[in-house]
């Protein structure tokens, strides 16, 4: 006698929130994937200096934000953003990530592609110790471990390289910064993106403004397409920053923490076999053990997952008991 089978139409709950997961899955493997190919575009207009295209970068995301705001964002975001508080942890995450944004155009467009994948890899790392320092949490022993192995990783890195890696250092610390920030505001990325573009553009402008007065602009002098590709730069910012978000709002943490390391992958990879950067046994033993240290972390994260989520499910099912028993009439 066989079991009989279960028509997957008779929870329709379950269904719908298994296609949630598809999509967010779809979601954040594109988000990741375009993070993960930036490197192709940034050569494209490297005639243009990093700073210059830091700029551009900032006042064309602030455009195709706003529009994005007025279509899409409910009336009332920015009473939720306008207070003292949220208004200085924006002005730090737009500070951080323009360090973030310009070092990372400057180093691939100067041949450090496999250092800024170095970066994103340890940057979940690093967002641990920021936590530690920022937000005084505790860490456990395996997380501990995750730290002294990728401690190792940049001494082992230093002896190849003769030097710090600083760049992967930057990039790790800026960003884990910026995502601590971010995590304080608990606001939608439109509307936070649309602050902090805000709050760069009078800088950027000035900039541009200043280029065009020694003669060193490029925007409008090197040929249509080639501004085209300037005026890109917001597309290549907001696009997967969109998929992201859509993403985050259809996946648990842990499995957003397994997609984000395919930027850095797709990083690496074109860093090795794209733009022919070397890969000494030096930097072997170093993102080695920086990979080790994720594998730990990520197993560590996953483990923890599921706990939680077994004990959600064991406390909905100890209230359906309860909310199922008898109620008993109060005495008048």
């Amino acid at each position: 006698m066989t079991a009989p089978q279960v028509d997957a139409a008779a929870n329709p709950v379950q269904v719908e929130s298994e296609k949630r997961s598809r999509r967010g899955i779809g979601y954040g493997l594109a988000a990741y994937s375009l993070w993960g190919l930036v490197p192709l575009f940034w050569p494209l207009v490297n005639r243009s200096g990093a700073v210059e295209l830091l700029s551009h970068r900032v006042i064309w995301s602030l455009l195709i934000a706003v529009v994005l705001l007025v279509f899409t964002v409910p009336k009332g975001w920015w009473s939720r953003l306008s207070s003292a508080r949220n208004l200085s942890l924006l002005a730090i995450a737009a500070v951080t990530i323009s360090v973030n944004w310009g070092l990372y155009i400057w180093s691939v467009n100067h041949g450090h592609v496999l250092e800024t994948a170095l970066g994103y890899y340890i940057n979940p790392i690093f967002s641990i110790l920021v936590g530690v320092l920022l937000l005084r949490e505790r860490l456990a022993l395996v997380q501990w471990i995750s730290v002294g192995l990728a401690a190792v990783a940049v001494v082992v890195l230093t002896i190849d390289y003769g030097q710090l890696p600083w760049i992967a250092l930057v990039l790790a610390g800026s960003f884990a910064t910026y995502g601590v920030m971010k995590k304080q505001l608990n606001a939608g990325a439109v509307e936070t993106l649309t602050v902090e573009s805000a709050i760069l553009t009078p800088p950027a402008l000035a900039y541009l403004i200043y280029l065009q007065t020694t003669g060193a602009l490029t925007f409008g002098q090197l040929g249509g397409g080639y501004s085209a590709l300037l005026a890109s730069t917001g597309v290549v910012t907001v696009v997967p920053l969109l998929f992201f978000a859509a993403s985050a709002t259809r996946l648990p943490l842990s499995t957003l923490g397994l997609l984000q390391y395919l930027a850095p992958t797709f990083q690496f990879l074109l860093g090795v076999f794209y733009f022919g950067e070397s890969m000494s046994v030096g930097r072997w033993v170093g993102f080695g053990l920086v990979w080790l240290a994720l594998m730990i972390l990520t197993g560590y994260g996953m483990v923890r997952a599921g706990t939680n989520r077994k004990a959600g499910r064991l406390r909905a099912a100890e209230r359906a008991d309860r909310g199922s028993e008898p109620t008993v009439a109060e005495p008048l």
